[in-house]
């Protein structure tokens, strides 16, 4: 039996913030990881000539209440474009919530084209430089 004048303690920690680069970090590096997937694809000319394009393909903004990630890709010439799409949004909305607890609203895709099945993809580590997993 519990007592009803007994109060609980709660501690406050403080307060945590995520920035908007870290969110598009963990998006860009889960959806470079899945099969399919041949490259993420910049939308902004200010993409293509910035030295440090933060999430290169990978757009994440809050329109009212909700969060909204818009992700730009090529995909490998074979494979089923609603399948990788629709395991691309699942897997970013896991990862994101796993790691940052914040919950994205909608994962939206857009294949910007399909890269012919003789062009080697390129290595994981050469889709991002040095500066893209550095965050400010």
């Amino acid at each position: 039996m519990t007592d009803t004048n007994t109060m609980i303690n709660i501690e406050t920690l403080g307060e945590i913030v995520i920035a908007p680069q870290v969110i598009e970090t963990i998006v860009a590096v889960a959806a470079a990881k899945i099969d399919g997937v041949y490259s993420l694809r910049n939308k902004r000319f200010a993409d293509l000539i910035g030295k440090k394009a933060d999430g290169r393909g990978v757009y994440v903004h809050q329109d009212e209440e909700k969060i909204i990630v818009d992700i730009y890709v090529y995909l490998t010439y074979g494979v089923s474009v609603p399948s990788v799409a629709m395991e691309m949004q699942r897997i970013v909305k896991e990862n994101v919530l796993d790691m940052s607890d914040i919950v994205i609203d909608e994962v939206n895709i857009h294949v910007a084209g399909v890269v012919p099945e003789k062009t080697p993809k390129p290595d994981f580590k050469e889709l991002f430089d040095e500066d893209f997993l550095d965050v400010d």
